[in-house]
């Protein structure tokens, strides 16, 4: 679709839009001239912005892997963002292809494309909703008819809950989605953090401030404590390219800006 065509669909493009930013930050063709605006500004502030973005993707790539290497077949992805190649349905599908697939994302582009993408995977499908709403994720009839609440799955929040200030309680959130999952269960979250960066963090940090998406980054021990009621599994909270990479990453890890985790639901 061309913008004139998603403003006559009432689309706000007069703002940049964080999942759309970071389609453009990962190479993806799903973003406009508002977001590529905005990703220079972030790049200007933080050069390394493409190479945390990128890492991260990474990290989700082999999060998803592991759970479906341990027999997970069902898969909730909260805040999924832009279709793009390696998501989560196409790595663990090339592992069992009776993998199940649920993305959740209230990007309005981000839905439409992800549609477009989906068609004619009958085990994978796209929800548009709030995911800061768990009900209404979890009740949706798309999630109810393809994802079985009494068998383990896969919860994915990946750069998704550093958009969850304190003030809207995410460890409410994360155990709201915690509560209705099996024995077995498993959650995979990354999320930014001040952890080893320097000031132009913090600058990339006010313009996010500025951009009506603001972000909370956390230390391990804040991460932590979003994620009680869930055994971290090894390696524990890590930098994302240290999170049981495929190689040793040639890179200092503090240059990802992000912390990840993968924990299991255990009763």
């Amino acid at each position: 679709m061309h913008e004139d065509e998603h403003a006559k669909r009432g689309l706000d493009l007069d703002r940049p839009n964080a999942a759309r930013v970071y389609d453009y930050l990962i190479g993806g063709r799903f973003n406009y001239a508002v977001d590529r605006a905005f990703a220079e500004r972030i790049l200007g502030e933080l050069p390394n912005a493409r190479h945390m973005a990128l890492v991260n993707r990474a990290w989700l790539r082999r999060a998803a892997r592991f759970a479906a290497e341990q027999g997970i077949r069902q898969f909730l992805d909260i805040g999924s963002g832009m279709p793009t190649v390696g998501h989560v349905h196409e790595v663990v599908q090339s592992i069992a292809p009776e993998s199940r697939v649920v993305y959740v994302d209230h990007e309005p582009i981000a839905v439409a494309h992800s549609e477009i993408v989906l068609a004619g995977n009958e085990n994978a499908a796209m929800v548009q909703a709030d995911a800061e709403h768990p009900d209404d994720v979890l009740d949706h009839p798309v999630t109810r008819a393809l994802l079985d609440f009494a068998e383990p799955m896969l919860v994915i929040m990946a750069a998704f809950i550093h958009f969850v200030p304190d003030s809207r309680d995410p460890a409410g959130l994360i155990a709201a989605y915690r509560d209705v999952l099996a024995p077995g269960s498993h959650l995979a979250l990354s999320s930014g953090t001040w952890e080893g960066q320097g000031e132009e963090s913090r600058r990339s940090v006010a313009l996010y401030e500025k951009s009506g998406t603001p972000l909370t980054l956390r230390s391990p021990e804040e991460l932590r404590a979003l994620v009680r009621g869930f055994e971290i599994l090894p390696p524990g909270i890590v930098f994302t390219p240290q999170w049981r990479p495929d190689e040793p990453p040639e890179d200092p890890p503090e240059r990802s800006g992000g912390l990840a985790l993968v924990a299991r639901k255990n009763r």
